[in-house]
């Protein structure tokens, strides 16, 4: 695999803020980082349709803040807000503290969020849509909104052949050394 670093936590401290923040007693930071992990594995199932890219948790003594970065808003409101609250509730069912009503930040444009293409592409292929076209559609789709480098890989039995391999396709500037480049990556089996 090679000395892989992943873009995101690389950043942090430098121009990427913290997806969880919140301050803890040693001995309570273990639950909490799990207590995290179930609460987005939770949400980003339930809320697939709404293409969630981000979960971001927020925690105090009193409450758990959560704030949705998604590219579908009105498909995690639902009418009237009832499928907000019925949300908010469940995951104060599940964790047992006092949850503050869901943020739910708009993705303006979704072909520019790393997450969102590779969701894109893997519901694609998925569908049984060429490996090549779907990459090299999201891509151009990318570009168009302004994107200044795009990189993209997929790997594993490519066409049904029987040897798994990856292929990767880029465009444009893509700074990987550069610590103070914006880069996002998204990742979806």
């Amino acid at each position: 695999m090679g000395q892989k670093v992943n873009p995101h936590g690389f950043r942090v401290g430098v121009i990427k803020d913290w997806d969880s923040r919140w301050y803890a007693r040693s001995e309570k930071v273990g639950d909490l980082i799990v207590e995290d992990y179930k609460i987005r594995k939770q949400l980003k199932k339930e809320l697939y349709s709404a293409g969630v890219s981000k979960i971001e948790i927020e925690r105090d003594s009193a409450k758990v803040r959560i704030f949705l970065h998604c590219s579908r808003p009105g498909v995690v409101i639902g009418k009237g807000g009832t499928e907000i609250e019925r949300i908010r509730l469940e995951v104060e069912k599940m964790i047992g503290k006092p949850v503050a009503p869901l943020s739910i930040v708009e993705i303006k444009n979704p072909d520019a969020d790393a997450q969102l293409v590779a969701e894109n592409i893997a519901a694609q292929l998925e569908k049984r849509i060429g490996f090549r076209s779907a990459m090299k559609n999201a891509m151009s789709r990318a570009m168009r909104t302004g994107v200044r480098g795009i990189k993209i890989m997929v790997s594993g039995r490519l066409g049904g052949a029987e040897i798994a391999r990856r292929e990767m396709y880029h465009e444009g500037t893509i700074p990987l050394q550069t610590i103070r480049a914006d880069i996002e990556y998204g990742f979806t089996e």
